[in-house]
């Protein structure tokens, strides 16, 4: 199934784009998503320890399911005054 990627900072900085669009196999849940985009760009992939997730524009666990169509943002720390 295929799932939109939105990607901030500098995880956007890094895929040289802020969307992609991943394919995952059902059943699959947003640390499935992390790893496919993890393949296609991977100078990411350092990140995952300090990200956080959303998943149609709610915060979500890396837990949590997605389906068909969804969107999913990974936003990783930002720091900044």
């Amino acid at each position: 199934m295929r799932v939109t990627v939105q990607l901030f900072a500098r995880l956007r900085d890094l895929a040289g784009s802020g969307t992609a669009v991943v394919e995952v196999t059902p059943p699959a849940t947003i640390e499935d998503v992390w790893a496919a985009l993890a393949v296609l760009h991977p100078a990411v992939a350092p990140f995952r320890p300090s990200l956080s997730a959303a998943l149609n524009d709610d915060y979500a666990r890396m837990s949590t399911a997605v389906a068909e169509g969804d969107s999913v943002a990974f936003l990783p720390p930002v720091s900044g005054g």
